[in-house]
């Protein structure tokens, strides 16, 4: 009688972020979120990663003190695999060459034996890994942990991209790069242009790393999903049922972020702060945001088009420049655009990590020029915010359908090229920046309409995290099912013992 009574440890979770901002965010952002319902949470990465994180842990753990039932996240920091990149050089956005790129893939792989160990040491419940650590499912089997893909993804993408993997679509395609290709066996109908699409006979290495992903996460314990079943209801239902996947969606993570601020970064930049006293001056809606997120680069005659673009729509703007490699602005800026930043008038630019969830819910924001990445558009569907899509590559033409055709809440600036973040795009004129960005926020019937359902969507997101909504029971649902396995693994020990 009294061993029933006595209290059971907290369900402890192993979190194994692959080492990337717009995975690492997001995982952290979860363990804080798991975190919050009484998990207790082990986050595990390298040096370099764990500064980017590490702002968002603190502030998640300075409030668990606050509250008795919250555990503290850990971070366990493992070193980096000695692959000969340069020191510091830990993360897919530090990457300069295709060299760089091979032997960062090759460290990838040389994280298993710090994951076999912490496993074999620690003994966590569970584990939620990234799906590019495909190997990780075999791994977690061995030492009979119950593994969790996560792959921060939507679910229409997910869906997407099973029914590509399942059927090639592509490989019985016409070879005109226009021609449109039909992704059967999804609940809406998907066609892409024959160059949005990743071909597998061109990138053959992409198409087999895409396979083994797929089935690793299918023979793992379940899914997690950054969204919510309000959000793409049809896609929760194709994917569970139809395909029979195990999912719980557990999103929009980023809600669960008290770090609104430094969130995502070791090294805030320094605009960051001017940057919100510059949108305070600004009228509500009147702002557009324009970034491209960590991964992304442009050249010189795209970057000049954009800044076109901008100028030309005649609304006040944000735009985030991004990091490293960016070229000199003698190299793109137009003649006159600087004077839009003179005294603070039309435009802000930030170079460097930007506050992203402060400036999209930020009052005078009233749209967003985004790659569709899922972290960003998340993020702009929890602010209210319409979107302008411009996607460059992995699953951003899959979320631009969802945006623009399913959702209804953003305009398509035209992007038709499939290609990696270093490869050349076709470059879009100035003027049709310009269009996409008054069809969004013009005072018209269409942009009237997106926006009211942008701001619906939002309140919706915020409501599905709150006690009782569509997320929050999923994570309570998860948490249930991992307790009662461990009690009857607990129990087959102790019958085995006797």
């Amino acid at each position: 009688m009294a061993a029933k009574d006595e209290q059971q440890p907290p369900l402890h979770i192993l979190f194994f972020p692959f080492l990337a901002p717009g995975h690492l965010i997001p995982m952290a952002d979860m363990a804080a979120l798991f975190a919050s319902r009484g998990v207790s949470c082990t986050i595990l990465t390298t040096p370099v990663n764990a500064g980017i994180i590490c702002s968002a842990v603190d502030h998640a753990n300075d409030d668990a003190l606050r509250s008795a039932h919250c555990p503290a996240i850990d971070i366990s920091v493992v070193p980096f695999p000695d692959v000969g990149l340069p020191p510091g050089v830990e993360n897919g956005m530090a990457l300069a060459s295709q060299d760089d790129r091979d032997k960062f893939y090759q460290a990838v792989t040389q994280l298993r034996e710090p994951f076999d160990r912490f496993l074999a040491d620690s003994r966590p419940d569970a584990v939620v890994s990234d799906s590019f650590f495909y190997w990780s499912a075999d791994a977690a089997a061995e030492h009979g942990v119950p593994r969790l893909a996560f792959l921060g993804s939507s679910m229409f993408a997910r869906s997407c991209s099973d029914s590509m993997l399942r059927n090639n679509p592509v490989k019985t395609a016409s070879n005109d790069p226009d021609a449109v290709v039909f992704l059967p066996g999804l609940p809406h109908r998907v066609e892409l242009r024959r160059r949005q699409m990743l071909d597998p006979a061109k990138r053959p290495d992409h198409w087999l790393m895409f396979q083994r992903i797929n089935a690793a996460d299918q023979r793992s314990f379940g899914e997690v999903i950054n969204s919510f079943h309000a959000l793409e209801p049809a896609y929760v239902e194709h994917y569970q049922t139809t395909l029979g996947r195990r999912a719980w969606l557990v999103g929009p993570v980023a809600l669960a972020s008290k770090d609104k601020a430094g969130r995502g970064t070791s090294a805030p930049s320094p605009d960051a702060e001017t940057c919100i006293r510059w949108l305070d001056t600004k009228q509500p809606g009147s702002v557009v945001y324009v970034s491209f997120g960590s991964m992304t680069s442009f050249s010189p005659a795209e970057l000049r088009e954009l800044a076109r673009g901008l100028e030309l729509s005649g609304k006040n703007f944000v735009w985030v420049v991004g990091r490293a490699g960016v070229p000199d602005s003698s190299e793109w800026m137009p003649e006159g655009f600087a004077e839009l930043m003179a005294h603070g008038d039309r435009g802000f630019i930030v170079r460097g990590w930007a506050p992203q969830m402060l400036i999209l819910n930020h009052p005078a924001l009233g749209g967003f020029v985004t790659h569709c990445g899922w972290n960003s558009t998340l993020e702009a569907v929890s602010a209210s915010v319409p979107m302008v899509t411009w996607p460059r590559y992995a699953d951003q033409f899959y979320n631009e359908k969802l945006v623009v055709e399913v959702l209804k809440v953003g305009v398509s600036v035209g992007a038709k090229d499939y290609a990696s973040s270093v490869e050349a795009h076709e470059v879009i004129a100035g003027e049709v920046i310009a269009e996409s960005i008054g069809r969004l926020m013009g005072s018209t019937e269409e942009g009237d309409a997106i926006r009211k359902r942008a701001k619906d969507l939002g309140a919706e997101a915020r409501r599905t995290v709150e006690n009782g909504g569509s997320s929050y029971n999923d994570v309570g649902r998860l948490i249930d099912e991992l307790m009662a396995r461990r009690s009857h693994a607990k129990v087959g020990e102790d019958i085995s013992h006797t």
